[in-house]
């Protein structure tokens, strides 16, 4: 696909939004309050937006809600997609591709995700410094539009250093325990063995999920920078005596939203 595809999804958004916004947040699972947070939204159903894809889980709301936060012109994806819907790769970009060319010069994705390291516990935050992804193909396969990004591009840094730098900063008295640490891709939709998650141990993650890592290839592929931020909701299969459980899940995501909310303002009065 390319450059037309995208122009096609923001041309339409440009008619419902006068202003452009400047810095995207993708919320994970059981974040989608955090959107209640954005002055004067407007709401976009995804169905609505010509090219884009809809979201089939039942804790996404599937909207673009654009709005005010902290001063900062911002929009929200209240729900997300992913792999395990039946979307290829290359349809992931899709999204982050549409953002940036309304004029987004930041990206914030957000996740839940299962514990790896063991000092982690459920309700707390990762900064995501690097990812693991062993699986799979690039959302950047297939022809290349130049005007898009390179052929070829480095993702050494694809977590912004200076955006996580002020994300451990901030969190200092932000009243939740952060971490700093790699994000394990793994497709889903059903959760991990225990055995992949000894094996994702070994391999150096300290959080598994089934999300974040396509957006974050796609930001880098276009310049974007990005900020990455797991919520902790639940340890992964193996570690307690317990099955996983999506209702886990989202439970702990309710239950630190509020906070998790406060903590992310505070990041975008800053950007």
């Amino acid at each position: 696909m390319d450059l037309s595809y995208y122009e096609a999804s923001a041309a339409y958004l440009r008619t419902i939004v006068s202003h452009p916004p400047e810095i995207a947040i993708v919320l994970g699972s059981a974040l989608g309050p955090f959107s209640k947070a954005l002055e004067d939204p407007i709401s976009v159903d995804y169905r609505d937006i010509p090219n884009f894809l809809t979201s089939t889980v039942a804790s996404h709301a599937g909207k673009l809600i654009f709005g005010t936060v902290a001063g900062k012109r911002v929009v929200c994806m209240s729900g997300r997609f992913h792999y395990y819907e039946g979307y290829d790769f290359e349809q992931l970009a899709i999204p982050v591709r549409v953002l940036r060319l309304l004029g987004v010069r930041a990206l914030i994705v957000t996740n839940a995700a299962g514990g790896v390291n063991l000092d982690y516990r459920p309700g707390d935050l990762m900064i995501i410094k690097d990812h693991i992804k062993l699986m799979g193909a690039s959302p950047m396969r297939g022809k290349n539009d130049e005007r898009i990004g390179p052929r070829f591009f480095d993702v050494s840094t694809m977590y912004s250093p200076a955006l996580r730098a002020l994300a451990l900063q901030e969190s200092e008295d932000c009243g939740l325990k952060v971490h700093e640490g790699v994000y394990f891709y793994m497709p889903g939709p059903q959760f991990e063995t225990p055995a992949e998650i000894r094996a994702i141990r070994i391999l150096g993650g300290d959080a598994v999920g089934m999300s974040t890592v396509t957006e974050a290839l796609t930001a880098a592929h276009c310049g974007l920078p990005v900020l990455g931020i797991s919520v902790i909701t639940n340890m992964a299969a193996g570690v307690l005596p317990q099955p996983v459980t999506d209702e886990e899940v989202v439970e702990a995501g309710n239950k630190i939203a509020d906070a998790f909310g406060h903590y992310v303002v505070r990041l975008i009065s800053k950007m």
